[in-house]
């Protein structure tokens, strides 16, 4: 810088701090004792400074080459780990953060911008939290909710759905469910009416513990539930008029994301 332009940053420093720190009748210029005490504050603030700035950069590098992944509790466990293998090609992302939650809240996650895509399960008919306008979406992959329920050691299901029959106890999910919506929306009220609340959960791990210790049916998605039914552990509740397809698939907004997010969105459209 010109000689002019360093003369005002010394000034301006010994304003701020309000003792001169340079003797300028020496020459050359030394500092004053003030000057003295000062510096070695001054070097170790430049230093800690710095740090903080190559700690920021550093930090900013790791979030822009993170993905930032919502998905429903369901998938998180069952799905997602054998999905995301596909994309292991040796380019993947330095890291995931996978943020398991109710399908509400991996809504407002979405929206609130503090992740990048959302996985969950998807019914046309159940109403999305989020504006298809604004986060775009596709397919990649298809499943199932089953009525399921104990069985009843004769082979057959504890709790059945049977025309004319009882209202039979039902393990719902709660309104802040992605599949609560699509079991609701599936079906019409004087279907609904043929059951009779007994436990509400937005996990369905905990209506799956529900279902296995006989308290009533659950819809259950296969993926969950595959071995279960292989093992005996859960009977189909209800004919195949019951069984609800749905489909999984992987939201992201439509604004441009970071490299690491648009090079993911690349692999998981390819």
């Amino acid at each position: 810088m010109t000689q002019p332009a360093f003369s005002r940053r010394i000034r301006a420093l010994e304003d701020w701090v309000g003792v001169p720190l340079f003797d300028r009748d020496d020459h050359p210029v030394g500092l004053t004792e003030a000057g003295s005490r000062f510096q070695p504050a001054a070097a170790d603030l430049l230093r800690l400074l710095g740090e903080a700035r190559d700690a920021a950069l550093d930090a900013a590098a790791t979030a822009a080459a993170t993905l930032r992944i919502a998905a429903t509790h369901a998938l998180s466990s069952t799905f997602f780990p054998a999905w995301l293998r596909r994309f292991e090609t040796g380019t993947a992302p330095a890291a995931i953060r996978l943020m398991s939650e109710n399908m509400q809240a991996c809504e407002q996650l979405m929206v609130q911008g503090k992740a990048q895509f959302l996985l969950c399960h998807h019914h046309p008919a159940a109403a999305s939290g989020l504006d298809p306008a604004r986060f775009p979406s596709i397919k990649v992959g298809e499943d199932r909710l089953l009525p399921v329920s104990a069985p009843d050691g004769l082979g057959g299901a504890r709790h059945r759905l049977v025309p004319g029959a009882e209202p039979v106890p039902y393990l719902a999910y709660s309104t802040e469910s992605g599949m609560g919506r699509i079991v609701r929306a599936a079906f019409t009220d004087a279907e609904t009416r043929r059951l009779h609340p007994v436990v509400t959960s937005h996990l369905a791990g905990a209506l799956r513990a529900m279902a296995q210790d006989g308290r009533g049916i659950a819809w259950l998605p296969h993926s969950l539930i595959a071995e279960d039914l292989a093992h005996g552990l859960l009977i189909p509740a209800a004919d195949a008029g019951w069984t609800i397809p749905v489909e999984i698939r992987l939201f992201r907004p439509r604004a441009r994301q970071t490299p690491a997010a648009e090079q993911f969105w690349s692999l998981a459209t390819g």
